[in-house]
């Protein structure tokens, strides 16, 4: 990883090796396995906008700040809305990664979740989300904000600067049980916190899991999420112990 990369980094109690790094069950010497996906690996869906709720799309060049002809690129990392695949649904309890980047004055409207646990992290300008619990609220770079969806909650996502995109990573992780009353909260790093060291950001609720109750977001599931910021030259070492798996997404850089 160079040039100050943003790196998430993923850890979940449930083994199933699918990609990007596993931990050995069988043995606590073997060495990890890694797989390496590339960015062009990774499936494209540039939705309508009137899907969520859109203005049409304006004419190629005429809009300050766009940096993509359609208001929407999602790259999806596993099964989800039209790329509908049994081969890559989910990656032990993490069901959901998706790299959104999402135009000036567009967003998502309206829409309901249940029985998930949404986690959000945003990597470049200002998100804005609003849901029927009362919430409201704006968060931009190094952000993160989790939702239990639960029993039901309906939310919208919205990128309201009229010059600048928005790009976020949002994680679906299915919660270690169904029903729970929905809630929401968020968590604000600095640069420092995320410059070539680990910066803890997620972990389970107190009972859940390994170092549950400690993390700024809680969640419910054993699962912990990580994001860095790594000088060009600089690494940064990344322990899965034995039992546990990682999912290790380079944001930006190479």
């Amino acid at each position: 990883l160079c040039a100050r990369a943003p790196t998430l980094g993923w850890t979940t109690r449930r083994a199933r090796p699918v990609l990007i790094v596993r931990a050995s069950s069988s043995s606590a010497a073997a060495a990890p396995e890694m797989r390496k996906i590339p960015n062009s690996k990774l499936f494209v869906s540039e939705p309508p906008p009137q899907w969520f709720g859109n203005e049409s799309n304006p004419p190629k060049g005429s809009a300050p700040g766009w940096t993509n002809e359609n208001w929407l690129k999602s790259r999806f990392h596993f099964s989800f809305a039209e790329y509908n695949t049994h081969k890559n649904a989910d990656y032990g309890v993490l069901r959901v990664m998706n790299d959104d980047l999402v135009q000036p004055d567009r967003g998502f409207g309206t829409h309901g979740h249940a029985n998930m646990e949404i986690v959000t992290y945003i990597v470049e300008g200002s998100l804005t989300h609003k849901d029927s619990m009362g919430t409201s609220e704006s968060l931009g770079r190094g952000s993160i904000q989790f939702m239990t969806a639960g029993t039901g909650v309906r939310h919208s996502e919205h990128n309201l600067d009229k010059a600048n995109p928005l790009r976020f990573i949002q994680m679906w992780i299915t919660p270690n049980a169904g029903g729970l009353a929905p809630n929401y909260g968020s968590h604000e790093t600095s640069p420092d916190e995320r410059k070539n060291g680990w910066c803890r950001l997620v972990g389970p609720v107190p009972g859940a899991g390994a170092n549950a109750g400690t993390a700024p977001v809680q969640i419910n599931q054993d699962a912990g999420i990580s994001v860095a910021e790594i000088d060009a030259g600089r690494t940064l070492p990344l322990s899965v112990p034995a039992g546990r798996q990682a999912y290790l997404l380079c944001v930006e850089g190479s």
